[in-house]
């Protein structure tokens, strides 16, 4: 696709989830878009008014779950070198970057994101065996009864290490640029998105909120279910408190919250690429459970994605072809715009818009086999580069 960047008016960032390899991935991706004159704003509303950078500007950020961790560290101002610092020596590694002082980050270990949950597993499971009327009831009512542990891990240390250690200013009213959230409400079925603008906001599934801390709305989005606990939030106008988790669960990408706002490109990267037979690898029916539960989970976000995607370019095609007709057929430019007017209320279409979709290909099946909760610095240089390969890869089209 062709898209003439320097007519861009407003540009947004969208990062989904699957873990710290899908952070990983999200940080290729950010080092292509360096590489090809992007600017990442970010900041206090005074520390961004007083930048003279050149380039393209990404002002807006939209994330899930691990996506969501790094818009926010994004958006505080903070570079992608000294997160992928805060990454290498966490891991014990030697950093890439010499950053200075007063912007390295605290390392990150496995202590700021696995927080144990303070709940026991199983913990009455030997009295479980021996009540009749549970086994009775079905493996379904065993599991439910003597599985209560709602996570293994909370998401209280992504919390703190954002509140503490990256972000200068936990308001998303004091940020210079435009920050969204996206968490799933635990007893509804609607998504939540948490940023300051929202003025503009049309999905009637969705419930928006402004006035929570950022690094709470970050642990709600990363709250990944079984492995982590949903992120209690106390809504400020009910007085009560709600059970958030991931993200992705309604939405893989949230590109529509971009768009909703004003953006006219909106670069998405996603890491969720099932895995296509490689002759080295062998199939997938010998790695076991884990490996075959991945790839259906992969597949489904994958279809979710790809309609996503199928569905912008059906209506972009039909205005497209109904603007054509339009002129030749002879209509006065006022009907055309009646028409095209009504074309774009109805599909929730704006033509100004032009979406950039950032993947693993098929052939790096290195991203399906990683672990998604995994440090090493291996790994993680590995899914890195494999993120800014397909960052350049996709981005040399524009």
């Amino acid at each position: 696709m062709s898209v003439n960047i320097h007519d861009k008016k407003k540009i947004a960032l969208v990062l989904s989830g699957g873990g710290i390899k899908a952070a990983a991935f999200h940080i290729g991706v950010c080092l292509a878009l360096k590489e090809k004159g992007f600017v990442f704003e970010g900041g206090t509303k005074e520390s961004v008014q007083i930048r003279n950078t050149k380039g393209p500007k990404i002002q807006t950020y939209v994330g899930s779950s691990a996506g969501a961790f790094v818009s926010a560290v994004l958006a505080s101002g903070r570079s992608i070198e000294s997160l992928i610092t805060a990454f290498q020596v966490g891991a014990g590694d030697s950093p890439f970057y010499a950053v200075p002082e007063e912007e390295n980050l605290k390392p990150i270990g496995y202590r700021h994101m696995f927080n144990i949950n303070s709940a026991r597993i199983l913990s009455f499971l030997p009295e479980t065996l021996f009540r009749k009327s549970m086994l009775t009831g079905g493996i379904e009512v065993f599991l439910k009864e003597g599985f209560k542990l709602n996570g293994l891990f909370n998401t209280n240390g992504i919390e703190r290490y954002l509140r503490k250690y990256v972000l200068d200013e936990n308001e998303f009213s004091r940020l210079g640029v435009e920050l969204y959230i996206i968490a799933t409400q635990l007893n509804h079925s609607r998504k939540v998105v948490f940023g300051n603008y929202l003025e503009n906001s049309k999905d009637e599934n969705a419930l928006y909120l402004g006035t929570s801390k950022v690094s709470e709305a970050v642990a709600a989005s990363t709250a990944l279910p079984p492995v982590f606990a949903p992120y209690p939030i106390t809504l400020p106008d009910y007085k009560k408190e709600i059970y958030l988790y991931d993200g992705e669960i309604r939405d893989t990408l949230s590109t529509h919250v971009a768009a909703d706002h004003g953006a006219d490109l909106i670069i998405a990267s996603y890491s969720m690429q099932p895995y296509h037979y490689a002759e080295e690898m062998g199939s997938l029916h010998k790695y076991g459970i884990p490996a075959i539960v991945n790839q259906a989970l992969y597949q489904v976000l994958e279809q979710k994605v790809a309609r996503s995607i199928q569905y912008q370019d059906q209506k972009k095609k039909l205005y497209g072809e109904l603007k054509k007709l339009c002129a030749t057929e002879g209509l006065s430019s006022e009907l055309t715009k009646k028409i095209l007017e009504a074309i774009e209320k109805n599909l929730i279409f704006k033509p100004e818009v032009d979406y950039v979709y950032i993947a693993p290909r098929p052939q790096n099946y290195e991203m399906f086999f990683a672990d998604h909760f995994s440090l090493n610095p291996e790994i993680l240089e590995k899914i890195l580069w494999i993120g800014f390969k397909s960052g350049l890869s996709t981005l040399r089209h524009l």
